[in-house]
């Protein structure tokens, strides 16, 4: 099954902006990528096609970034975020990913806007130390992203307030980011069976479009390991600022 060629004008866009953020570019693309998609098919096959390209990303991303990673930060995520996938799972009936988005896009927005404050503010000449590990908080926002993520797609910026304030080495962070989703999407394809959406037709899709995914995230690893953490920070935070935009926007509908 070949599909038609107005499938690809938004297909191959959609993936190289998630290709780039599984290389270590920021979580703002990969929240582009699915209603890219959506622009051709339905919602649900658009993010049931993209788990296995996902998954693939994964594999990449993590043999690129094999050589960096926090362990303590993914102890203290990993276990609410397996819960919160669960809790999606076992919910995603009954509550609405656009209430998720609109919660998670306050809740970064905020986040940014400290941020903000803090750098270009009355106080931008205070050095501000890195945030101590928080297993409680972390804990908290493992189980948002766990749960964001299966119910709306939208892990990465709860994973971002627990760990950018860390102040990890750009590689370490993006490292840690890539181990934490790549063991989610890993998680998330029992209840993608469960619930009928990876048959064979949209994994036929997906694998039209791997060679993409694959050129995509080296690219994004390739510029990010040559990347100053001066330049890497200020990007990760503008980043989650779009995210928080792309929720809300998506959240209240305007999207369409």
């Amino acid at each position: 099954m070949i599909p038609d060629i107005e499938f690809f004008y938004a297909a191959i866009p959609a993936v190289i902006l998630v290709g780039l953020s599984k290389g270590g570019l920021g979580g703002a693309f990969s929240l582009l990528g699915v209603p890219l998609l959506a622009m051709v098919v339905p919602p649900v096959q658009a993010a049931a096609i993209f788990l296995p390209i996902l998954l693939v990303m994964d594999c990449v991303a993590l043999w690129a970034w094999r050589h960096y990673g926090d362990r303590r930060t993914l102890i203290i995520l990993l276990p609410g975020a397996v819960i919160g996938t669960a809790i999606g799972w076992a919910t995603s009936a009954y509550v609405s990913a656009d209430d998720m988005r609109i919660v998670l896009g306050l809740v970064t927005g905020a986040f940014v806007l400290r941020y903000v404050v803090e750098t270009y503010g009355p106080k931008r000449h205070v050095e501000v130390p890195p945030a101590p590990h928080r297993p409680f908080f972390g804990s908290i926002m493992g189980l948002f992203a766990g749960y964001g993520s299966f119910v709306a797609h939208a892990g990465g910026p709860p994973f971002q307030i627990y760990a950018l304030p860390l102040k990890l080495d750009p590689r370490v962070y993006t490292g840690s980011s890539t181990r934490f989703f790549a063991i989610l999407n890993a998680i998330k394809v029992v209840p993608y069976f469960a619930l009928g959406e990876l048959d064979a037709r949209n994994v036929t899709l997906a694998g039209f479009l791997l060679p993409v995914a694959l050129v995509s995230t080296m690219a994004g690893a390739y510029v990010v390991k040559r990347m100053k953490p001066s330049v890497f920070y200020p990007l990760m935070y503008a980043m989650a600022f779009i995210a928080a935009a792309k929720l809300l926007w998506d959240g209240f509908g305007f999207s369409g």
